[in-house]
């Protein structure tokens, strides 16, 4: 039951948990059920952030969950309709969170573990942010999913289209709740904590801080961007509505790659030494390599797994495409690991002002002083 065979040096430890390979499908539809994720770990995915678990009740939108967008050289220039020589440009979801009750979760989780032992599995939950009912229910959910099989826990405090106000985004990286969040789960159980930020606030670097220090073994970077579906000129319809409606989703895949990466760099050079799950707009290696040397040690998939057709959206030829052009580059650079070249861009990352001009008189936009 090992799947295809890595090669040692793909190995990687991430808060203190080993991994075959550092590919992760991050929490999404392709981490929906059992038989999804059975599928990804036979399939060579290093682990999984199962789709995000919760209490509270969920019933998704009477109509797509999920779309595809597409850039090409005609117009219209973005679009999700399906054109020859366009190629991919981002997903656009206001999905909720998981709406397989816990109940039915657990047993899933235990089969999961029990058939793959050597593969990292990450329990996703979610939880409100008031009062001391949702902290029992946070709780409730870590002891849960960690007696369940899971590794390690993800918390996810930065789904961009929750209806309640005291869930995912609408927290906004608020740092007392952050806190009391983690005092909660890490009370509860003895596994590596992975929170999962809203990439949209300014406060992000503080937020991370805040996490860190309240024990969280590692940031995942970054969940999908609050965004509005385009809307069609001629029939005035948005590409994703319901009876004529729609609201804020999340924006992932390729369109965000560099914004991401931004994000990680940001947490990376304020925290070079804790931990970094990068995610946003891995496609290939390519991607892939960018997140590692801005400081990321676990790379998360999702979008580009969706889109492989034949796949049933979890990326069968991606995870080995993806393991493949890592291993080559190991090989042909004499690396032994990504460790050996994680976060190296960090150092490379200055201030506008301190990047040089053709003037030596330049200061940094101040007149000098006489």
């Amino acid at each position: 039951m090992n799947g295809d065979a890595v090669q040692n040096t793909l190995a990687t430890r991430f808060t203190g948990l080993d991994f075959v390979n550092p590919f992760v499908l991050a929490s999404a539809p392709p981490t929906e059920s059992k038989r999804k994720i059975l599928k990804a770990f036979e399939s060579g995915w290093g682990g999984v952030v199962t789709k995000t678990i919760g209490l509270h009740p969920v019933e998704n939108v009477a109509g797509p969950r999920t779309i595809f967008q597409r850039a090409s050289e005609a117009k219209p220039y973005v679009s999700r309709a399906k054109r020859p020589d366009s190629v991919s440009h981002s997903s656009w979801n206001w999905e909720l969170i998981s709406d397989q009750p816990l109940e039915q979760w657990l047993p899933d989780l235990e089969e999961i573990k029990t058939t793959w032992p050597d593969r990292m599995l990450i329990g996703s939950i979610m939880a409100g942010a008031g009062g001391v009912e949702e902290m029992n229910n946070w709780r409730k959910l870590a002891v849960a999913c960690v007696n369940a099989g899971c590794d390690a826990l993800e918390l996810n405090l930065s789904c961009p289209h929750m209806d309640r106000k005291d869930m995912g985004a609408h927290i906004a990286n608020d740092e007392e709740i952050i806190r009391s969040i983690l005092a909660a789960v890490t009370s509860a159980v003895d596994v590596p904590i992975w929170v999962k930020l809203t990439p949209s606030t300014s406060t992000l670097t503080d937020a991370a801080g805040a996490a860190y220090a309240a024990g969280a073994s590692a940031i995942s970077l970054c969940n999908t961007f609050p965004s509005l579906p385009l809307m069609d000129p001629e029939t005035m319809k948005f590409e994703v509505e319901v009876d004529g409606l729609t609201t804020s989703g999340g924006q992932g895949g390729l369109a965000i790659l560099n914004q991401a990466l931004q994000r990680v760099s940001d947490i990376s050079r304020a925290y070079p030494d804790r931990s970094i799950s990068g995610i946003g707009g891995i496609k290939g290696f390519h991607e892939a390599f960018n997140f590692i040397v801005h400081g990321a040690g676990n790379l998360q998939v999702c979008t580009a797994a969706m889109e492989e057709k034949g796949s049933g959206g979890i990326g069968v030829q991606l995870i080995r495409e993806l393991t493949t052009d890592l291993s080559d580059y190991l090989a042909r650079k004499g690396f032994s690991s990504i460790e050996e070249f994680r976060g190296i861009a960090r150092e490379r990352i200055v201030e506008h002002s301190k990047v040089r001009r053709k003037s030596e008189a330049y200061n940094g936009g101040y007149v000098k002083s006489a």
